[in-house]
C-alpha cells in the first residue's frame, strides 16, 4: 500500500515538472493572426538614435589674428573681443598699428602669401587695390549664403563703399566716418556767429576768431607731408565741387580749378596754430581738444572724445555741423572710414566671417558705439537710446545720407595719387613751390608711375 502511494506521488510530481518546463519555454507573447482579409498589425520597432545636436561652438579652438589701425574703434575691439571669445571659443589676437605701418605690413603679408593676418581693417581707399590684386577674400558668396542673418538692408548705402569695388565686396562695413565741422559753440556764440554753412563763411570766421596774442586760432588743419595733407586737400577739392579725376576716370590733378582750391586751402593755414604744416591726425585732434582752436573739420569718429575729461579740456563746449561747401555747390559730404576684410590666404576664413557677422549685428553695434566704435547701420543712427547719449547722431545721419565715398578715388592707383599729393601739397604749404607747380609735379609723378 505504501509502495503504491509512493508511485502515485512520483507520477504527480513528474507531470507537474513537465508542465512547468513547457511553460518556461513558451513564447512570451505569441503572434496573433489577423482576421482573414485584414493587414497584419504593425509591430513595434527599435527607436532610431537621436540626431546629434549641432555644436554650439563649431569654431572653438580656432585662433585668428586681426591687424587694426589704432583709431578710436580699437577701444571697442578691446572691449568686445573677450565677449566674442567667450561666446564662440575663437581666440582673437589684436595687432594695433599706425596708418603707414598697417598698410606696409599688410602689403608685405599679402605679397609673400604668409597669411600672418586672418582679418584686417581696410581704409576705404584701399578697396580697388586689394580687389585688383585679390589680396582679400570676396565676401559675396558668404553674404548671399547668410543674408537672413545679416540684415544688410539696414546698413547705410554709402557704408558699402567701405569695401566694394567693381561690383564685389572685398571688405565688410566696419566703421563709417562723416567729414563734419567741429566747432566751439561757446566761442562762436560769444562772437555772435552761427556755424558756417559755406567755405566762404568758414574763411571769414577763421580770420575773425584767430587771436595769436592769446594763442588761440580759428581753425586746425592737416599739413604733414604724406597721407595727412593729401587727404585734407582732397576734402577741400570735394567741398568746392571739384575732383582729381575727370569725367572719364582719368587722373586730372592740375586743373585750373584745383589750383585755385589749393590756394584757398593754403590760405587757411595763416589762421591755424603754428606748426600746422606738420600736423598729422593726432596732432590736429590735440590742438582742438586742448582748447586753442575754434573750428576743425574732421572725421566724426572723434566727436565722442571731446566729452571725455581725461583727454579733453573742451567738455560741454563742442558741437558739430555739416561740413561747409562752396557757394553754389550741391551739398555732399566726405565719407570715409574702415571696412574689415579676410585675408585671401587665411586658413580660418569661416571663423573670420563668424567674427564679422557677430560684430556687425544690430545688437552688438550698440555696444560697439558705446565703446568708441563708429556706425554703419541706420537703426544705430536712429536708435532712441543712442540719440540720447549721442545727440549729434541726427547730423551724422544726414551726412551719411548725402555721403560721398569717392571723393578720395577708390581706384587701384589711389596710393600713387596720395603719395604724389602728399609731397607736393606740403611743399606748396611750406613755400617751396607755387600752387600750379605743385599740382603739375603731382600730375607728372602720377602719370610716370602709372606707365
Amino acid at each position: 500500500m505504501k509502495q503504491r502511494n509512493y508511485l502515485v506521488m512520483l507520477l504527480i510530481i513528474s507531470i507537474l515538472f513537465v508542465g512547468l518546463l513547457a511553460a518556461c519555454n513558451a513564447p512570451a507573447s505569441p503572434t496573433t493572426q489577423p482576421p482573414k482579409g485584414e493587414a497584419p498589425a504593425a509591430q513595434p520597432t527599435e527607436k532610431p538614435p537621436a540626431a546629434p545636436k549641432p555644436a554650439e561652438k563649431p569654431f572653438a579652438g580656432t585662433e585668428l589674428t586681426l591687424a587694426s589701425m589704432t583709431d578710436q574703434y580699437v577701444t571697442a575691439f578691446k572691449y568686445l573681443i573677450p565677449k566674442f571669445e567667450e561666446e564662440t571659443g575663437i581666440k582673437v589676437t589684436l595687432d594695433e598699428l599706425g596708418y603707414v605701418d598697417l598698410y606696409q605690413k599688410l602689403t608685405a603679408d599679402f605679397v609673400a602669401h604668409t597669411g600672418n593676418y586672418d582679418l584686417m581693417t581696410m581704409d576705404i581707399v584701399w578697396s580697388g587695390e586689394y580687389a585688383q590684386n585679390k589680396y582679400t577674400l570676396p565676401l559675396d558668396d558668404l553674404m548671399a549664403r547668410d543674408k537672413d542673418q545679416l540684415q544688410m538692408d539696414d546698413i547705410m548705402p554709402v557704408a558699402w563703399t567701405l569695401g566694394e569695388w567693381d561690383g564685389k565686396h572685398w571688405a565688410y562695413p566696419l566703421a563709417g566716418y562723416a567729414n563734419v565741422l567741429n566747432y566751439r559753440k561757446d566761442v562762436l556764440s560769444e562772437a555772435g556767429l552761427e556755424p558756417p554753412k559755406t567755405q566762404e563763411q568758414l574763411h571769414e570766421y577763421a580770420k575773425k576768431l584767430t587771436k595769436p596774442d592769446e594763442d588761440f586760432y580759428g581753425i586746425a588743419l592737416l599739413g604733414a607731408k604724406g597721407p595727412a595733407v593729401a587727404q585734407d586737400y582732397m576734402v577741400w577739392v570735394q567741398q568746392y565741387g571739384s575732383s582729381i579725376l575727370d569725367a572719364d576716370g582719368n587722373v586730372a590733378i592740375n586743373t585750373p580749378k584745383n589750383v585755385e582750391i589749393l590756394k584757398a586751402f593754403g590760405d587757411l593755414f595763416q589762421y591755424a596754430p603754428p606748426g600746422a604744416t606738420d600736423y598729422w591726425w593726432d596732432q590736429r585732434e590735440t590742438a582742438f581738444r586742448s582748447g586753442k582752436v575754434a573750428m576743425m573739420e574732421g572725421w566724426s569718429i572723434a566727436r565722442a572724445g571731446y566729452e571725455n575729461p581725461e583727454i579733453s579740456s573742451v567738455v560741454g563746449k563742442v558741437a558739430i555741423a555739416l561740413a561747409p561747401v562752396a557757394e553754389g555747390v550741391e551739398p555732399k559730404y566726405g565719407f570715409g572710414g574702415w571696412g574689415i576684410g579676410i585675408n585671401a590666404d587665411s586658413k580660418n576664413a569661416e571663423a573670420a566671417w563668424e567674427f564679422i557677422k557677430w560684430l556687425s549685428s544690430p545688437e552688438i553695434q550698440k555696444e560697439w558705439i558705446r565703446h568708441d566704435g563708429a556706425p554703419i547701420r541706420r537703426s544705430t543712427l536712429e536708435d532712441p537710446d543712442l540719440n540720447q547719449e549721442y545727440p549729434w547722431f541726427p547730423i551724422l545721419l544726414e551726412a551719411f545720407d548725402k555721403g560721398d565715398g569717392d571723393y578720395r578715388p577708390r581706384i587701384p592707383q589711389y596710393s600713387i595719387i596720395q603719395d604724389a599729393l602728399g609731397t607736393t601739397v606740403n611743399a606748396y604749404l611750406v613755400g617751396e613751390m607755387g600752387a600750379q607747380e605743385a599740382l603739375d609735379q603731382a600730375q607728372a609723378q602720377v602719370e610716370e608711375t602709372m606707365k
